[in-house]
């Protein structure tokens, strides 16, 4: 069956990019970005195909690429569209596929869907967690949510240790942990591949 993995973020800017860099580099996957928005020219998309080395990914167009960088129904609306999950369709690969979310879960996409309905059963989903304060509930709740749903969730802290906050989340959400990212200098495809090779038994 073919394996397919979800990248979501308690927050903005917790290192879901990074991640999903290091998931399509270590399992030499498929990457998709559903819906960018903002930064076209430099989107997500572009920023993981220059950090992997492997030359068997292929990365599949957004199915909407939304010109500001804003929530994806404020961004639509700029645009003079509404997003409709029924356009947003999965791309056929018989490879493993990386897809990587916006924002949170709860990240509206119109008036009544969020990013949590892109999310089908047969997903795994990684929670991008990163040491804040707050980020404790917010992982909790992430994973709460996803856990409802029902599908399988692991958790990769990205940023420096901070080991008491690891370990009530560990322990409240009995998730699979993954690994940490350090707070890096740099990312580059050498870096990534470090941690794709640490990561890929825990896949």
């Amino acid at each position: 069956m073919q394996k397919k993995y979800f990248i979501t973020g308690i927050s903005t800017e917790v290192g879901k990019t990074v991640v999903a860099a290091i998931l399509t580099e270590a399992l030499e996957a498929d990457y998709w970005k559903p819906i960018q928005a903002g930064e076209l020219e430099n989107s997500d998309t572009h920023r993981v195909q220059e950090l992997i080395s492997n030359s068997r990914s292929i990365f599949h167009a957004n199915s909407y690429a939304l010109e500001t960088p804003m929530s994806p129904h404020a961004a639509a609306e700029i645009d003079t569209i509404t997003i409709d999950l029924k356009k947003i369709k999965e791309p056929t690969t018989k490879n493993i596929l990386v897809i990587e979310g916006a924002g949170g879960l709860l990240v509206p996409l119109n008036n009544t869907d969020t990013i949590l309905d892109l999310i089908q059963q047969d997903y795994t989903v990684i929670v991008v967690s990163r040491h804040y304060l707050g980020s404790i509930n917010h992982t909790l709740l992430t994973v709460k949510l996803l856990q409802e749903k029902g599908v399988k969730v692991s958790i990769i802290f990205s940023g420096n240790e901070h080991k008491s906050t690891e370990e009530i989340i560990k322990k409240m959400t009995n998730a699979t942990i993954i690994g940490r990212i350090d707070d890096e200098p740099y990312f580059d495809k050498n870096v990534i591949k470090e941690y794709a090779d640490k990561f890929v038994k825990k896949l």
